[in-house]
């Protein structure tokens, strides 16, 4: 019973990982990565569908998304959903396919990204740590209810914790990693 609510914490806390590098691949860097149109929508006849759909998104140069819609009349639509997101960046459409060039960050802008991938991190921080509080909290339920004993009620939270500590780490490399990324020039 025990060993079920802790691969169900590590599963939980592995998707919070995977969710923060998620998060993590559309904090925009210097170079280009099809991965910061995720989450864009364009209108594809009155139905909102995913960019990534009705294009082909690749990478032209180092600062350069090229993308090429598998129709032609949903150029001007792929345009006017870059523009409506909130990547502040501007597509460059040439009637065929659109480039987004993506301009050189500043310092400042490099130290606002920093800070939005740190706060990202202490949300997943907290996240692993709210799946902690939960799996422990059952623990104590298995013992209330008689189902285990004090002392693998203890050997379980220690095990919680050593698997709190384990995602905590992987999230303190991943920002790591974020931060020297954004500050590469």
């Amino acid at each position: 019973m025990i060993d079920e609510i802790l691969e169900d914490a590590d599963e939980r806390m592995g998707k919070t990982l995977d969710a923060l590098a998620n998060t993590f691949g559309k904090i925009r860097t210097g170079r280009a990565n099809p991965a910061l149109l995720d989450g864009i929508t364009v209108d594809y006849y009155g139905v909102a569908t995913p960019l990534n759909q009705v294009a082909s998104v690749s990478v032209e140069d180092a600062r350069t998304l090229l993308l090429a819609p598998w129709e032609r009349p949903l150029v001007v639509e792929i345009e006017k959903a870059i523009l409506r997101s909130e990547l502040g960046i501007t597509p460059v459409n040439n009637g065929e396919v659109v480039r987004i060039p993506l301009p050189p960050l500043t310092e400042e802008n490099r130290r606002d990204l920093a800070k939005q991938a740190k706060a990202e991190a202490e949300n997943s921080r907290i996240s692993i740590r709210n799946i902690r509080r939960d799996a422990i909290a059952d623990i104590r339920e298995l013992v209330k209810e008689k189902e285990a004993s004090e002392d693998e009620a203890r050997r379980g939270e220690d095990r919680v914790q050593e698997h709190t500590d384990r995602r905590t780490a992987q999230v303190d490399s991943a920002l790591a990693a974020k931060e020297s990324e954004l500050m590469e020039i």
